[in-house]
């Protein structure tokens, strides 16, 4: 029997009708039908979360620099008037000029010397390992019922 279908007692009339000498009776039923709806709960669903930790490697790079320094004689005399040569670059080198006042008859000066620093750039991959996170969900079906 469904449970969610209640059947109501049957009411009850009479037909009467007289044959003859004989008086007969025949019932009448009738059977009325009522539904009702409940909720129920049949069931369910568990969630479960949790956090995954792995080990990841990833490369990332590294750069050292290193400088060289080498000496240039120049010992060249200034003309009167003409700028000082400035710091300069050629390609990698970077050239800085080095200077020293000299008595000549008149005070001129004198480029005695360049320094000529040549950086030179390597680079590296260097591996980097670290803790990663990851969540992870199961969905587990609870209390289900048909």
């Amino acid at each position: 029997m469904n449970p969610n279908v209640l059947t109501v007692p049957a009411t009850t009339d009479r037909f009467e009708t007289v044959v003859g000498d004989e008086r007969i009776v025949i019932p009448v039923i009738e059977e009325n039908l009522r539904v009702d709806k409940k909720i129920v709960e049949g069931g369910g669903f568990r969630i479960i979360k949790s956090v995954v930790t792995e080990e990841a490697t990833a490369e990332a790079s590294t750069v050292h620099e290193a400088a060289t320094v080498e000496r240039v004689a120049v010992n060249r005399l200034l003309e009167v008037g003409e700028e000082l040569p400035k710091s300069r670059r050629d390609g990698d080198t970077l050239i800085i000029p080095i200077f020293e006042e000299v008595i000549v008859t008149e005070k001129r000066m004198r480029l005695t010397e360049e320094l000529h620093v040549l950086i030179s750039r390597t680079e590296t991959l260097t591996p980097q390992t670290t803790t990663i996170r990851r969540e992870s969900v199961r969905i587990e079906p609870i209390g289900v019922t048909e």
